[in-house]
C-alpha cells in the first residue's frame, strides 16, 4: 500500500492535468447542448484506458523498483534517469576510492602499533629480568609498575586484534586452574607490597576457551581488583560449577556507573579520581568474553568491593 501512494504521489501532476483535461472536454460538451451520454461516453472510454494505461505504467514502477532492491541499476528509459544513473555510479566509485584509501590508512595504523608493541616488550622483558634480582619494597613498586605497562601494551596489541580480519583463537577444553595460577603470579609482587590477602584453592573445572584471551581477562579483573583494594584482599573462587568468581574488598562502583562499565572508555567516579584510567580495559574484556561465548557481569557497592563473574558454562565454540 506505502508503495502505491508513492506512485501515486510520484504521478499526481499528471492525473490532475488528465482530469482536468478531461473535464474541460465535458464542459464543452455540456456548453453546446451535446447530450449528456454523448459526453459521458468517451470520458468514461478515456477512464478505462487511464486505467489500464496507469496499470501498466505501475507494473513497470514496481519492476524498476525491485531492480533497484537487487542493487543492479535498471536500464534507463529517459536521458533523465539516464544522468541520475552517471550521478549514482561517480558517487559509488568514489564511495569505494573513500573505502580503499581509509583501509590503507587503518592497515597502516596497525602495523605501526603492532611493530611498536612488540618492539617496547624487549626493554620490559629486560627490566623485569633486572627487577626479579632484587626483593625490595623498591623493586616490588617498580615491578607493579612495570606489569601495568605491560598491561597498557597488551590491551593495545588486543584492541588492535578484535577488529582484525584474521584471529589467533585455539579452542580446546582447558583445565581452568592452569590458566588461573599464571595470571595470579604475575601480580605476586604486588600483593606483598600492598599487603594484600588472597584467598585461592585449586579450582578443578574444565572449560572449552581459548587460555591466552581468556588470561587476558583474569589479568585484567586481577589488576583492577588490585589496583582498587588498599586493605583486605581478592578471593578466586568458583561460586557453582561454571561460573568463576573474582571478589575483592576494594572501593567498590556506585550504582549509577556499575551498568556501563563494560562500555568503551567509560571511567566512572573512581576512575576519574585515578587519572591512570583508561575505561578500555573491561571494554575489552566483555568483548573477548562475547567472542569466547562466555559472559562477564559485576556486582558492587562503594566501599564493599567488587565481585566480578566469569560464566564459562555455555561457550558454543568447536574444539580444535
Amino acid at each position: 500500500m506505502e508503495l502505491l501512494l508513492g506512485y501515486l504521489k510520484s504521478r499526481i501532476k499528471i492525473l490532475i492535468l488528465i482530469l482536468f483535461i478531461a473535464l474541460l472536454f465535458v464542459g464543452s460538451d455540456i456548453l453546446f447542448e451535446v447530450p449528456l451520454i454523448v459526453a459521458l461516453y468517451p470520458f468514461l472510454l478515456s477512464l478505462v484506458v487511464l486505467v489500464i494505461a496507469g496499470a501498466i505504467d505501475y507494473a513497470l514502477f514496481l519492476r524498476k523498483h525491485r531492480s533497484l532492491l537487487i542493487s543492479d541499476l535498471p536500464e534507463t528509459g529517459n536521458v533523465i534517469e539516464k544522468d541520475y544513473q552517471e550521478i549514482i555510479r561517480l558517487l559509488q566509485e568514489e564511495s569505494e576510492q573513500q573505502k580503499k584509501d581509509a583501509s590503507s590508512d587503518y592497515n597502516n595504523m596497525v602495523d605501526y602499533y603492532t611493530v611498536w608493541a612488540h618492539q617496547i616488550k624487549t626493554p620490559i622483558a629486560a627490566m623485569r629480568l633486572t627487577l626479579q634480582s632484587e626483593d625490595s619494597d623498591t623493586a616490588r613498586k617498580l615491578m607493579g609498575d612495570l606489569n601495568r605497562i605491560e598491561s597498557y601494551v597488551e590491551m593495545v596489541l588486543t584492541f588492535l586484534r578484535l577488529d582484525s580480519d584474521s584471529t589467533d583463537y585455539v579452542i580446546r577444553e582447558y583445565d581452568l586452574d592452569e590458566i588461573i595460577r599464571p595470571a595470579v603470579r604475575k601480580f605476586s609482587r604486588e600483593f606483598i607490597l600492598k599487603k594484600l590477602k588472597l584467598e585461592y584453592e585449586t579450582i578443578e573445572y574444565k572449560t572449552i576457551t581459548d587460555s591466552k584471551w581468556l588470561s587476558f581477562i583474569l589479568e585484567q579483573i586481577i589488576s583492577n581488583g588490585v589496583k582498587y583494594t588498599s586493605s583486605g584482599g581478592i578471593h578466586i573462587y568458583m561460586e557453582t560449577p561454571g561460573i568463576l568468581c573474582i571478589e575483592d574488598t576494594g572501593i567498590g562502583i556506585s550504582s549509577e556507573d556499575l551498568p556501563r562499565i563494560f562500555e568503551n572508555g567509560y571511567t566512572g567516579f573512581n576512575g576519574r579520581e585515578d587519572k591512570r584510567a583508561s575505561g578500555i580495559g573491561l571494554y575489552l574484556c566483555k568483548r573477548i568474553a562475547d567472542n569466547l561465548g562466555h559472559k562477564i557481569s559485576a556486582e558492587s557497592a562503594p566501599g564493599v568491593g567488587t565481585k566480578m563473574i566469569l560464566d564459562l558454562r555455555k561457550a558454543d565454540l568447536t574444539v580444535e
